[in-house]
């Protein structure tokens, strides 16, 4: 009988990826995908045939249940990491659709927004932070933050399905930081935060800087978070019940490296400059921003340029053998301008065919 998984959020960034190197590396796999609309879901069709386009919403509790009951291993990406609402529904179809002889994996996708609570707390924005956590030794910390944490809220429901039910339904959390690099989805490959920067830099003509510009995160390339979640999958593959992946410590931050939102803004702008993507090649200002521009210029990925997020991501290596493969955030910086220039390039000519 072929593995079977549903999918959610497969016309997103992550998602999307994991689903282009699935269909290749195990084509006789049954997948169902969860998709919003019928424009999206002709997307997916005519990317992959084989897979059953599910249509519907994280809204429909309904559909979400009966479609974990029916899966392997659910794939959790659509709006994962902060609706309550789709992570009940998905719990509860995997308790009810599996036992002790067919337990049922989670993957979910979490983030790593949730190590900004102590800025938050502490309305603290654009500082610098020496506090970085560890997803190995200190599990037991990324596991127990405060309820108004962000993310929480969801991260408490997939830790509890994974311990009360341990025996029957195994959960990962996969937390992802800023991620960069195209993906391969069928609908949507780009990522927010460090688009957002790039296009701020090219249409308005200035750098960023929250703060003192030294507030840190950790990164990730699309490939290399892709590689994660198919580590874990095989590891299900497997049969695999080691409580080092799954339930109470299945708690994986997929960093791979670590920038400084103020040099990263510099740094964008210089390449901008050097590639001949800024108006006219003009002088380039610094441009101090608070809270409430940043949410006015891209919303919550704005806010971030002021936020630490740090965490050394060891579980995923030491258990899978997990590293990063892929070109740093550094190197990917002539593509994140080129292709968010080049996307600009092509609003403006849309509204002057108008």
């Amino acid at each position: 009988m072929a593995f079977k998984i549903f999918l959610t959020g497969v016309t997103g960034l992550v998602a999307g990826d994991v689903l282009y190197v699935l269909a290749k590396k195990y084509p006789a796999f049954e997948y169902a995908a969860l998709v919003r609309s019928e424009s999206s879901a002709t997307r997916v069709r005519e990317a992959y045939p084989d897979v059953r386009v599910v249509l519907g919403s994280v809204d429909d509790s309904d559909l979400l249940s009966r479609e974990a009951a029916w899966a392997d291993l659910v794939l959790h990406a659509a709006d994962a990491s902060d609706h309550e609402g789709a992570a009940r529904a998905i719990a509860a179809g995997l308790v009810e659709g599996h036992s002790v002889s067919r337990p049922g994996y989670w993957l979910h996708t979490g983030g790593t927004g949730i190590l900004t609570y102590f800025d938050t707390v502490e309305n603290r924005l654009g500082q610098p932070s020496d506090l970085i956590f560890d997803d190995l030794d200190g599990v037991e910390t990324l596991t127990s933050f405060p309820d108004e944490a962000f993310h929480r809220n969801v991260d408490k429901i997939v830790l509890e399905c994974g311990t009360v039910h341990a025996g029957t339904v195994r959960t990962a959390i996969i937390c992802p930081p800023t991620i960069y690099g195209d993906g391969r989805g069928p609908v949507s490959g780009r990522s927010r935060q460090c688009y957002e920067m790039a296009k701020f830099i090219l249409t308005k003509g200035h750098v960023p800087i929250i703060g003192t510009g030294l507030a840190t995160m950790n990164n990730v390339h699309i490939q290399d978070l892709t590689q994660a979640y198919i580590l874990l999958l095989e590891a299900a593959l497997a049969s695999s019940d080691s409580k080092e992946l799954w339930g109470a410590r299945g708690y994986h931050v997929t960093s791979t490296g670590e920038h400084v939102w103020g040099p990263l803004a510099r740094t964008m702008a210089a390449k901008a400059r050097e590639l001949g993507l800024l108006k006219d090649n003009g002088e380039i200002k610094e441009y101090q921003m608070g809270k409430e521009e940043a949410l006015e210029t891209a919303g919550f990925e704005a806010i971030s340029w002021g936020l630490n997020s740090r965490c050394k991501g060891r579980r995923l290596n030491r258990f899978l053998g997990w590293k990063a493969e892929h070109p740093s955030l550094n190197d990917e910086i002539p593509g994140i301008l080129t292709s968010e220039a080049k996307s600009e390039l092509l609003v403006r000519v849309a509204m002057d065919s108008r």
